[in-house]
């Protein structure tokens, strides 16, 4: 059975906290899911903002290969004719030839939000419809908190839909538009509404402020619902929409649907960081399928049982939707799980069950410390190469001294002096920074940019510093976190101290010590 989707990141989408895009970003997030094979795409409402008009009426859409761009408004307004509605004909001169209409189906809202009588609503679904339709669109129709007013009062909200249908709409989409259905509740209904429309489409758009917009959406298909609407990672108004990565996902491995192309699932992840990157935020690690703790071990029975038989622990191959396997270190960590991470960095050392019991002992010492290697690989391979005797230094610290300038010039509250070492030549360098680990990197960069250049092309991506023992105050050992890249790779660091200049000092050096080793530079 075939499922359509209809893809509402920049429509839903941007009505989250925080959310919002520029005609480029746009762009960028149409192609992603033009590439997934996804349908339809909701691109925004034009007659609410004159952004999502200039997108969709005033310039040509762009070119996609299976995707259909969607234009969003809503029934006309209860005291207007279709052909003077403003709104309306800004959807008639729109681009796109495919409309979403949002119409009311609980008598609830009728009284208490648009005042207007059940007659009069019926007549203003059909008469927009129809206008649209008349002028060559094809509509979609959102019955926007359907599931409640079903519940309320089930003839009308029935009857909202037989108006959409005889005036010309081609999918019926059932909103849980408040998400406090349980799925139960879900499968019930669309499996009347499919009986009572059994030649048109039905679709669900399901909210997650209970929780169970995936498990809603999962329900509603079950039930006969053939075509699905969410955002690509969930976020939306409130508590979100449907995940559209998940759900896809799930019909599609799990319950054998046709959704997107099979080559597509393999996208997946990758997918889902461009849409994170585009859209500023941070991809959960929990994500199912595309997170980056999605096939991650930490538990030493888990990480045992996933390198002996991996369906003892995965529910499918990470790399079938793009992703990977990762073992995670920590106290917790079991032999196997730590022998294949240390073998993998030094693939041609042979380690023998001493060396393996020598490196796990002193990791949980250092983890005692306060360190964390779970999410900094980069300095567990230089602990494993120290440990092993096998690292090499870039340049050794002569000395570095940080001043903090208050009250101080934008971006130049600190000041660093340092003096470094490589192989017997002294440099030193001064630098300005907005705070003093800032003034130390850039003082550290400075000197050791002569001996090596690639150091210009690193920037720091993510800092994060976390109190480990609260209850000593000022006196607190820290663990610093920095994440760098040099465009084409990314890795993470650690340090800790008591003092949180040299936390940031160890986790910088083995930031700058990883890249250069692993470009055999040094």
């Amino acid at each position: 059975m075939r499922i359509d989707v209809l893809e509402t990141t920049l429509r839903d989408g941007v009505q989250a906290e925080g959310i919002n895009y520029s005609n480029e970003d746009k762009l960028a997030l149409i192609g992603l899911f033009d590439n997934l094979g996804l349908q339809f795409i909701e691109a925004g409402n034009p007659a609410a903002n004159p952004k999502d008009k200039q997108f969709l009426c005033d310039n040509p859409l762009p070119e996609t290969a299976v995707s259909n761009i969607v234009a969003f408004g809503a029934t006309r307004r209860k005291n207007s004719l279709s052909d003077e509605d403003l709104s309306l004909k800004t959807l008639v001169q729109s681009n796109a030839k495919y409309i979403s209409i949002v119409g009311k189906s609980s008598v609830l809202h009728l009284e208490k939000v648009l005042d207007v009588t059940e007659a009069d609503n019926i007549t203003m679904i059909y008469d927009t419809i129809r206008y649209l339709s008349d002028n060559g669109k094809q509509v979609f129709f959102d019955a926007e908190h359907f599931f409640d007013g079903y519940k309320l009062n089930p003839d009308y909200a029935i009857s909202t839909l037989r108006t959409a249908r005889d005036a010309g709409a081609t999918v019926l989409v059932l909103c849980d538009t408040n998400g406090a259905s349980m799925p139960e509740e879900i499968y019930d209904i669309v499996k009347k509404v499919k009986h009572t429309f059994k030649k048109t489409k039905i679709g669900i758009h399901c909210h997650n402020d209970s929780g169970l917009a995936v498990a809603n959406t999962l329900a509603a298909v079950d039930a006969g619902a053939e075509h699905i609407q969410g955002t690509f990672l969930g976020f939306g108004e409130r508590c979100g929409n449907c995940n559209l990565s998940t759900a896809i996902l799930n019909l599609q491995l799990k319950k054998g649907y046709e959704v997107v192309p099979s080559e597509a699932v393999k996208r997946f992840t990758v997918t889902a960081r461009h849409v994170a990157e585009i859209t500023n935020i941070s991809l959960p690690k929990n994500v199912p399928y595309v997170g980056r703790s999605a096939f991650s071990h930490k538990a030493g029975m888990h990480g045992d049982g996933v390198i002996k038989f991996s369906p003892a622990f995965e529910h499918i191959d990470p790399s079938d939707v793009g992703n990977e396997r990762r073992f995670l270190l920590s106290e917790v960590a079991g032999r196997a799980v730590f022998a294949k991470k240390a073998a993998a960095v030094c693939p041609d050392v042979e380690l023998t069950t001493e060396d393996i019991s020598t490196l796990l002992a002193s990791l949980k010492v250092a983890e005692m410390q306060g360190y964390q290697f779970e999410g900094a690989d980069a300095s567990f391979r230089i602990f494993i190469l120290k440990a092993l005797g096998l690292f090499k230094k870039s340049f050794d610290l002569v000395k570095f001294n940080v001043i903090s300038n208050l009250p101080a010039a934008e971006e130049e509250s600190a000041v660093a002096d340092i003096e470094i070492k490589v192989n017997d030549v002294s440099r030193e360098a001064r630098a300005e920074g907005n705070g003093p680990v800032n003034a130390l990197d850039t003082a550290l960069r400075n000197a050791l940019s002569g001996f090596y250049p690639v150091i210009d092309g690193i920037t720091l991506l993510d800092y994060k510093v976390r109190v480990l023992n609260s209850e000593a105050a000022t006196k607190a050992k820290v663990r610093v976190l920095i994440t760098s890249s040099d465009g084409h790779n990314t890795w993470t660091t650690v340090g800790v101290s008591t003092d949180i200049i040299e936390a940031s000092w160890l986790a910088l050096c083995d930031s700058v010590e990883f890249i250069l080793a692993k470009r055999n530079i040094g």
